[in-house]
């Protein structure tokens, strides 16, 4: 019934216990979820999940905040290599992040802009969608997508918290626009505001897991048996039923991340 388009299954507090989420989700009707790779070290943990798992799918990028020894920078022809994998749906977590420049200046954050352009141009070779992180950075996120040619394979705008003005920008160039717990947050109106706005056909629901747990589980370990509580937001926002809103992200997750299977059970 429901999807979560973005989670972290392969952090700790969840990759130990992949058993019990995976049973948690079926108990909840989330029948698939896509685990999100933030490292090329990381990719091998996410494709076992997805091989492993049948309604489990997986990613290939590096997120724009990982840096640093240990941290492989990316190339377009490498992540092409891994996105042949048939159980890997996207590009990502990819995108720009200027929230803790540490003393740095927005121009000392070129080596962000190649390794997001670098996701681009993989995304163009492979045809799959990219999964975007813009924080504190949205001009220079949607400069670089419309100059990279992003538009020609779309994406998501994930855990969005932008301006209802980004939100359209997304919304132009192809994009969805993803909802985590954040919508259920007391102090999160202006997020309520994008949230009603927004066409539900171009909406997506996640987790963020093991982060951003919704209410009533706020500060709690996230995971995606949770998802239904950000559907729950979103549908009394729109005023519909919350089967309309999970039949609605669905389908839109279905469209956007074209070789993400059927749920198990259908599958069977």
């Amino acid at each position: 019934m429901f999807v979560d388009s973005h989670c972290h299954l392969s952090f700790p507090g969840l990759h130990e216990r992949i058993a019990d989420v995976r049973r948690e989700m079926a108990l909840a009707r989330v029948d698939r979820a896509i685990c999100i790779c933030t490292t090329l070290e990381e990719f091998g943990t996410v494709q076992a999940l997805a091989h492993a798992h049948p309604e489990l799918w997986c990613t290939v990028g590096v997120h724009p905040d990982n840096e640093g020894e240990g941290v492989r920078e990316p190339q377009a022809d490498e992540l092409v290599a891994l996105a042949a994998d048939p159980r890997v749906v996207a590009i990502g977590e990819t995108g720009l992040d200027y929230y803790r420049l540490n003393g740095r200046s927005v121009a000392d954050m070129a080596w962000q802009r190649e390794r997001f352009a670098q996701h681009i141009a993989a995304a163009r070779s492979t045809g799959l969608p990219l999964v975007v992180h813009t924080r504190s950075a949205s001009d220079d996120t949607l400069a670089l997508l419309r100059s990279e040619g992003a538009g020609q394979v779309g994406g998501v705008f994930h855990c969005f918290t932008e301006t209802a003005e980004v939100a359209r920008a997304a919304l132009e160039l192809g994009f969805y626009i993803s909802f985590s717990g954040i919508l259920t947050f007391r102090n999160a109106e202006d997020l309520r505001d994008v949230a009603r706005w927004a066409p539900l056909e171009r909406c997506l629901i996640e987790t963020d897991s093991p982060y951003l747990a919704p209410v009533p589980y706020r500060g709690k370990t996230n995971q995606p048996a949770y998802v239904p509580h950000v559907a729950a937001q979103l549908a009394a926002l729109k005023g519909l039923p919350v089967e309309a809103v999970a039949e609605a992200t669905t389908r839109n997750t279905e469209r956007l991340f074209t070789r993400l299977g059927p749920a198990p059970e259908a599958a069977s």
